[in-house]
């Protein structure tokens, strides 16, 4: 009989070290998966962040591309300005080009660029360009009198400034 005792003690001692076993071996893995799932979650993070600075760079990317076909554009929109205020006794030519013109400023409207509000305001030396300047008691000090070229801004970029007359 005690050699059946000595052998459930060792079938026991068994049985606990391979539970012992069973338990690290569930330790190590739980382990290795926090682990992996931890290097998961940055390598996941990490890629959202890249998401988003590629959309912002794309985003000012195309701001800028835009911004640059713009500015180009521009002095046929202000050639368009100056053959609609000329006089013109074909009306049906007339209203061509003000159609034209148009076009123009709806293309302009829908990607977002504006015109710089210029006559009445106070001179802004950041959007407004100052290239003479005049004597006029009726008008306040640094109010703009005349507009010698239209401003626009695409957002909050300026593409080009007013080019303003000051009163002083």
């Amino acid at each position: 009989m005690a050699e059946k005792e000595k052998d459930r003690a060792e079938v026991e001692e068994k049985k606990e070290s391979n539970i012992q076993q069973e338990n690290d071996n569930q330790q190590e893995l739980q382990i290795k998966y926090d682990e992996l799932d931890d290097r998961y979650k940055r390598v996941l993070a990490e890629f959202e962040n890249f998401k988003k600075r590629s959309q912002k760079e794309r985003e000012s990317l195309y701001n800028s591309v835009l911004g640059d076909i713009i500015t180009e554009i521009l002095p046929a929109l202000d050639n368009l300005e100056n053959a609609v205020k000329a006089e013109c006794k074909d009306e049906k030519y007339k209203q061509g080009v003000e159609l034209v013109q148009k076009q123009f400023k709806e293309f302009l409207n829908k990607h977002n660029v504006q015109e710089i509000e210029a006559i009445g305001q106070i001179f802004d030396p950041s959007v407004h360009e100052a290239v003479s300047s005049t004597q006029d008691e009726n008008k306040q000090s640094q109010e703009i009198v005349q507009e010698y070229r239209k401003g626009y801004k695409l957002g909050s970029k300026i593409l080009r400034h007013s080019m303003v007359v000051v009163n002083q």
